[in-house]
């Protein structure tokens, strides 16, 4: 398998086998896995907000079949043009994630081989729309899809919320107290924060203690997701 770097745009091997409709699309060998090459600085982690688990964090693979079902997700948006789509990925990250051409086109030529997108040829360009089968593909992998968004959405506030901390210029709040640019209370980053450090300072933990932290955290979660307590 080869990797590249997003910004480097390497083309993988465009030979492929033909491929029948899956609920979950073989990866493409031309599509590889792309990486995140994380926030100015290479601060990655250190700012205090914590890892996210899954979420992606520096040096973190985003897989070729994450690639294209994010690709999908954009098109039900609006048929785009690829250069869109690779903005929009931009966009949608504030800048921490910006796939290669070298990624894109290869993905997109392959969802349209399993039948997922269909291309529409304006003037000198390609037009991607959503097909059919790629409707059905989301839908199967619809709270997957809302997760990677989400993600994105995060690591662009985050990165606003970092680089308003660094400049050292004060806040502008909105009426409940909120950062205006990200839409985050304080107190929210704060807790955050608090957390991370609380389970750094528990990293030796005994096993006994560790099962009080997951039973507290199993609680927090549950009530975070408005889940009744058990």
């Amino acid at each position: 398998m080869r990797h590249s770097h997003f910004h480097h745009g390497h083309q993988g091997h465009h030979d492929h086998p033909h491929h029948s409709h899956h609920s979950h699309p073989p990866r493409h060998a031309a599509a590889g896995d792309d990486w995140f090459a994380g926030p100015p600085g290479g601060r990655g982690d250190a700012d205090g907000f914590g890892g996210d688990g899954r979420g992606f964090t520096r040096g973190r693979r985003v897989s070729a079949d994450d690639l294209q079902l994010m690709l999908l997700g954009l098109l039900e948006q609006s048929p785009s043009h690829g250069y869109e789509l690779i903005k929009a990925l931009g966009t949608l990250s504030n800048g921490f994630y910006t796939p290669s051409p070298g990624m894109v086109y290869p993905a997109l030529t392959y969802l349209e081989e399993l039948g997922y997108a269909t291309v529409e040829q304006d003037g000198a360009k390609k037009r991607y729309h959503l097909a059919e089968p790629g409707k059905a593909y989301l839908e199967a992998n619809r709270s997957r899809l809302t997760m990677m968004f989400n993600r994105f959405k995060h690591i662009a506030r985050k990165m606003d919320w970092m680089r308003q901390a660094w400049s050292g210029e004060p806040r502008n709040l909105g009426p409940e107290g909120e950062d205006v640019r990200t839409g985050w209370l304080p107190e929210l980053v704060e807790a955050r924060q608090a957390i991370r450090h609380a389970l750094l300072e528990r990293t030796d933990a005994s096993p006994a203690e560790q099962r009080r932290i997951a039973a507290i955290l199993t609680r927090a979660t549950d009530e975070i997701n408005g889940k009744p307590c058990a």
